[in-house]
Order: structure tokens, then sequence, then C-alpha cells
């Protein structure tokens, strides 16, 4: 079971924390499961970059980005070579550690807060 390292963010989790997930599960749902209530605007369809994550650790690891997420990833806040779209990204055996940018490109968050 893989280990995610979250970095501290601002709003999401000042501390930073760590999390286990299993394998096969997207990253966006491994965060939500356990209380970092991360953007996702599409519902993880694929079809926004609200919840854009940089891999700071672990990302050689990971299969690469389909076009769709490679195209969408173009318009994220914040893009860098190790962006992914958590929704995206199937946990593997191998562990992570991640960074969710400070900004999105959502004007709103969802349950109405900024």
């Amino acid at each position: 079971m893989p280990q995610i390292i979250v970095l501290p963010h601002h709003q999401l989790c000042p501390e930073g924390t760590v999390i286990d997930a299993p394998a096969g599960v997207s990253l966006c749902q491994a965060l939500l499961d356990h209380g970092v209530d991360i953007e996702h605007a599409c519902e993880m369809s694929c079809a926004c970059t609200t919840c854009h994550v940089v891999v700071r650790e672990g990302f050689e690891t990971l299969s690469e980005a389909d076009e769709l997420e490679e195209d969408l990833l173009d318009k994220a806040w914040g893009l860098q070579p190790h962006s992914r779209l958590s929704c995206q990204l199937l946990l593997g055996q191998d562990d992570l550690t991640i960074e969710i940018p400070r900004y999105t490109i959502n004007q709103t968050r969802e349950g109405g807060g900024h």
C-alpha cells in the first residue's frame, strides 16, 4: 500500500499529512477519503484542472499521462514538469510526495468556499 506525503497547503492541510491508500485508486479519491478536500469540479471526469497536483517525489514511477490529461494540464495554474491531474493518477505500489498548488483556475470552490 503506497504512502502519500502531502506537503502543507495553506487551506486544505496547513500542517501537511501522510496517508496510506490502496493501489489502483485515483490520487484524488485517496485524498478525499483521508480528509484532504482537494477541488474536483468535474467530479473526476478529466474535464477540468481543479485537482492539479505537482508530484515532488515518485514521479518517475507513474504511468504517463494520456493525451486528454496532457491537453488539460496545459490550462492548469502553476503548471510544472511533474504536474498531474490527481483524478487521472492511479496509485501504484510506490510512495509519492505531492504538492497541491495554492490556486486553481476555478473561481469558486465546491461547497461555497473560495
